[in-house]
């Protein structure tokens, strides 16, 4: 997150109903994230779901089907789910998210 600050990468911090103490500001109402995220994804041409199946079928039903989607959980079934919605230029990858982001990080 910091490096997303630092070169101004938008990213919306979005609760859920099990949350019991959100980080600063995470977004608890859910018709306002699902706003935010609206907004942040218009002109988006790839996604990154990352740990985070409910909030990633959420976004994935708000996106076009021309924009490419990189789905990363550590559980088979959620990558499966994610990446069937009709989208060709989806890819998945079955990793323990602790494991993928200082990959990514890396080679950023």
């Amino acid at each position: 997150m910091y490096d997303c600050i630092k070169k101004k990468v938008p990213f919306v911090l979005a609760g859920s109903l099990r949350d019991d103490g959100p980080l600063p500001d995470v977004i608890t109402d859910v018709a306002l994230a699902q706003k935010k995220y609206k907004e942040i994804l218009k002109g988006a041409s790839m996604v990154i779901m990352v740990a985070t199946m409910l909030h990633s079928i959420a976004t994935g039903n708000m996106l076009p089907a021309n924009v490419k989607v990189i789905v990363v959980d550590i559980n088979q079934p959620t990558v499966t789910k994610l990446m069937d919605r009709g989208t060709w230029q989806a890819l998945g990858i079955v990793s323990d998210a602790g494991a993928f982001l200082p990959m990514v990080a890396k080679e950023l």
